[in-house]
């Protein structure tokens, strides 16, 4: 018989005929031959769940030790990046941890370069244990390796991969739960066998610190599946102005989301087919630029790449010397919890967990001086001395360590076995093992000095110094990377900095062992790669603010195949972190004048500089809604945050009003329901508006208007909600007039026939109908004043003695009527029951049946004990025959706006 799996192979041939529209292509085929499977032997089933089951028993990874770049050099001069401590622990460590708090259960662990050292490392790892239920198998790979691609490619030819893997680099620092992105992949890959990668990443501003300026990406992606349909790297520097998007794209899909505030976590889930396409394509160098790049570019392939946002964790890479700057303050911070110093290091050390995120061993080998100075984020190491009057702040020192007497440490990074000598200076630099810094030595920042390095006493080294211990004559060894070109090769360019020490010794003293390195230079940037050129690697260099370049974050265009789209959120003050694209019916423009040319990247980019803001804003209010804080409370949390961030007050009245309509539960079909969750929430947290700083009611109507309209679901809950405001005296009818006057309220400036014009247009129309119901109240009031002027000038012989007393008495009935309906109503709609507003003192008991709006007879037989509520198409009255005032008595003083509020939302539910 045709086994199940032989038949979906056969599917699987004939697809690759056919190119696909979207994710599930070729579906209706492959369900009509699995359907006819329903009638096989239940072994057959049996067997392929026993398949998915052993599938799931063992998550595999891969990780990719060597870096194949020179950006730490000259610190790798002699052993791998991998190896380099990070916190007192070494990267590769790290990772293994990492990887074993996501589940992962075997690991093969990718080496060219020092090999020997890789292979020690894992030997003497915690992880090695048996009892920790982790396998790793370190792979050596050719000597021809010298990029991820060609890694990949020797994995496939070692065939050690069976299943979907996990696949990371030997210098990632994470908590995310990537057993998770693994369950979503593989769940994709049940019905989307063409779904070859899932690639994670993370939402940032565009100045997080663990963000590369050097290299990032733009993201298109499908906003429903978050398919990768277009990838675009990115560098730092030159400056890019321009991102093309395929008109394919535009076309195939009606909604893109651009995404440029992304961080790569470097952590990719993997079909078993990946090694395969690297070995079918000898050009795919880099994971990024070349494969995920190639692959969707290509119409042979067929393949799919997709995203998986991260939400919650912490995931990054090492890349960098600034990285590892940023990195390390994350640990010390805390970020990375629950892989912190104190608890579950990587590197097996114990240490104290102190105010201020100082971190010191507690093995009491520390010695600290009396008057030593610590300060905050400061990690110190076993066995380590810190003398008299020195000063330690935000740095990590390594084990057996001695700080010299006043020697000044601030955001340095000693490894194990340093001397400082007395007096010296260390700032903003990483300085290896075994090193020894004279007294009086000064290091600034952005300075590298590798181990083993002998720095004489009052040395001055310039800013973004390298400096690196002699050779000694030694045999070559197997494996020490001597032959490729990345960042572990050592004596080819050994030999080419010794040939240049003509200054060193007025640098490093002339007692000193070190070699200084040349600085590069833009003249170096012919043979590298642009990622590798000059400019661009100052971006990722520790202590550099490169604030004399011009960088890509500062300004770029988008285009999509050369024509340049307006975004449906031009009009929103940049408040959304993603542009969306729409494809039109008609061609797209292929003109495009260069100086009216919008800076989309930068306004992306400018997007997600306050993303991280946003963000903070929505987890304070997010807490002040879950533990019932007080108003006060949590407008003094909202103005630290502004002030912390120096963001203008529309930006917090943004975030406020916004996650006070988010927090509204929608209620389908049951307008009365809908109201009194709206007047629940407004009246908790409704004062809020006015209490972080400001008080500017127009611009809270406006703010109100702009993200119902931008957020579809919403749109219904923009007159109810303005309706509150009015009812809790936060927008006056003045405030509403003036709103509605505005050139921003009728959406001026917004692109035409968008969708966000539309609906800044309903909200428009719906504030029309407020200001209407206004002046018709206005005017009855106008007229029952006239009535009563007139009545008080009768003669009051024509009324009888006895007829006032009981006017009052039917009066105080009618009252005492209207008391009881105000009060059955109040329960079923409470967006109208403020009886004791400012607005209520306009209101008697004379002009009760006047306060509400016209009712007509129809609207009167389908409504009952005076409730606000009407089934749709009761607001359908025809202008020329205006409603007739109804005998319906009510006590909901200024019900008016209520009432239109209710009209004007139950049309545009309609509409919806």
């Amino acid at each position: 018989m045709l086994d199940e799996r032989d038949v979906i192979g056969v599917i699987e041939s004939q697809r690759g005929q056919t190119r696909r529209a979207s994710t599930g292509r070729a579906r209706p085929r492959r369900l009509a031959i699995s359907a006819s499977y329903t009638t096989m032997p239940p072994k057959s089933s049996s067997g392929k769940e026993k398949d998915i089951a052993e599938e799931d028993e063992v998550l595999q990874a891969v990780i990719l030790a060597d870096s194949f770049n020179k950006r730490f050099k000259p610190l790798t001069v002699g052993k791998p990046r991998c190896l380099l401590p990070i916190c007192n622990a070494t990267l590769l460590d790290w990772t293994f941890e990492s990887l074993a708090l996501a589940g992962v259960q075997e690991i093969f662990v990718i080496c060219r370069s020092y090999a020997d050292q890789v292979k020690a490392a894992i030997r003497d790892s915690k992880w090695s244990k048996p009892s920790t239920g982790l396998k790793i198998v370190p792979i050596v790979t050719a000597k021809e390796t010298f990029s991820p691609g060609d890694a990949m490619r020797d994995i496939y030819t070692h065939q050690i991969i069976t299943s979907d893997f996990v696949l990371v680099t030997g210098d990632l620092v994470s908590n995310v739960r990537i057993d998770e992105v693994v369950r979503v992949h593989k769940e994709r890959r049940r019905t989307n066998k063409d779904a070859i990668m899932t690639m994670v990443v993370k939402e940032s501003g565009a100045t997080h610190r663990t963000r590369s300026r050097g290299e990032s990406g733009v993201y298109v992606l499908d906003p429903n599946t978050h398919e990768c349909l277009h990838y675009e790297p990115v560098v730092g520097y030159p400056a890019t102005s321009r991102v093309t998007i395929p008109r394919e794209i535009l076309a195939e899909h009606p909604e893109v989301e651009v995404r440029y505030d992304f961080i790569d976590c470097s952590i990719d889930v993997c079909s078993v087919e990946v090694p395969s396409l690297f070995q079918d394509n000898f050009d795919y160098g880099d994971i990024r630029r070349d494969f995920v790049y190639g692959v969707l570019t290509s119409d042979l392939l067929m393949k799919s790449v997709h995203c998986y946002v991260v939400k919650d964790g912490y995931a990054a890479r090492v890349a960098d010397t600034r990285s590892y700057d940023a990195v390390s303050k994350d640990i010390l911070s805390r970020w990375t919890f629950p892989l912190v110093p104190d608890d579950n290091h990587p590197g097996g050390h114990q240490y104290e967990h102190l105010r201020g995120n100082k971190y010191i061993a507690k093995d009491n080998s520390v010695s600290l001086s009396r008057t030593c100075k610590i300060g905050n984020n400061t990690l110190i190491g076993s066995h380590t001395t810190i003398s008299a009057n020195a000063s330690v702040h935000a740095s990590v020192i390594g084990q057996r360590c001695t700080i010299g007497p006043g020697a000044i440490l601030r955001d340095a990074y000693i490894f194990d076995d340093t001397h400082v000598g007395a007096g010296a200076v260390v700032e903003g630099s990483i300085v290896g093992a075994r090193v020894t810094l004279g007294d009086s030595c000064r290091v600034p920042r952005g300075c590298l000095i590798a181990d083993g390095v002998a720095i004489g006493a009052n040395a001055k080294l310039r800013k973004f110094e390298r400096v690196s211990k002699k050779r000694e004559a030694r045999p070559q060894a197997a494996g020490d990377g001597s032959d490729g070109d990345d960042e572990e090769d050592s004596d080819s360019e050994l030999e080419e900095v010794e040939a240049n020490q003509e200054d060193a010794a007025q640098i490093i003293g002339r007692d000193s062992n070190a070699l200084v390195w040349p600085h590069p230079s833009p003249d170096d940037d012919e043979e590298l790669d642009e990622r590798e050129s000059f400019y661009n690697q100052r971006l990722m260099r520790i202590g550099d603010t490169a604030s004399d370049l011009e960088l890509s974050d500062g300004g770029s265009t988008t285009s999509a195949s050369e024509t340049e789209t307006e975004s449906d959120f031009s009009g929103m003050h940049g408040l959304s972190r993603t542009s969306s694209a729409t494809s039109a019916s008609g061609p797209l423009s292929s003109a495009v004048d260069p100086s009216a040319e919008t800076s989309a990247i930068h306004t992306l980019s400018s997007a997600a500089a306050e993303t991280e803001f946003r963000s903070e804003v929505a987890q304070s209010l997010e807490r002040a809604f879950a533990e019932g804080h007080s108003v006060d409370n949590a407008a003094v949390e909202l103005k630290t945050l502004r002030m912390a961030s120096n963001v203008p007050l529309r930006r917090v009245r943004e975030a406020v009003v916004g996650a006070i309509v988010d927090r509204v539960p929608l209620v389908p079909g049951d307008a009365a329901a809908q109201r009194a969750e709206i007047a629940k929430i407004v009246r908790r947290w409704g004062p809020l508006v006015d209490k972080i700083g400001g008080v500017d009611p127009v611009e809270t109507v406006e703010v109100l208007q702009y993200h119902c309209a931008a957020a579809g679901p919403r749109l219904p809950l923009f007159a109810q909600v303005l309706a509150q405001l009015y009812q809790q005296d936060l927008v006056e009818e003045e405030d509403i007039r003036a709103w509605h006057a505005s050139p921003a309220a009728r959406g001026e400036g917004v692109k035409p026939g968008s969708a966000l014009l539309e609906g800044l247009k309903k909200c428009w129309a719906i504030g029309a109908k407020m200001i209407e119901q206004f002046e018709s109240e206005e005017e009855e009031e106008s007229e029952e004043e006239s009535e009563e002027e007139s009545a008080d000038e009768k003669p009051a012989r024509e009324a009888p003695a006895a007829k006032p007393p009981a006017k009052e008495d039917e009066s105080e009935s009618e009252e005492e009527s209207d008391e009881e309906s105000g009060s059955e109503e109040s329960e079923d709609a409470p967006a109208t029951a403020k009886s004791t507003a400012p607005k209520a003192a306009a209101v008697s008991s004379s002009s009760s049946q006047t306060s509400k709006p016209a009712q007509t007879e129809s609207e009167d037989s389908e409504t009952d004990e005076g409730s606000d509520e009407f089934v749709s198409g009761e607001e359908e009255v025809s202008a020329e025959a205006p409603a007739t005032p109804a005998a319906t008595v009510s006590s909901a003083p200024s019900a008016a706006p209520a009432k239109a509020a209710a009209e004007s939302s139950d049309e545009s539910e309609e509409d919806e």
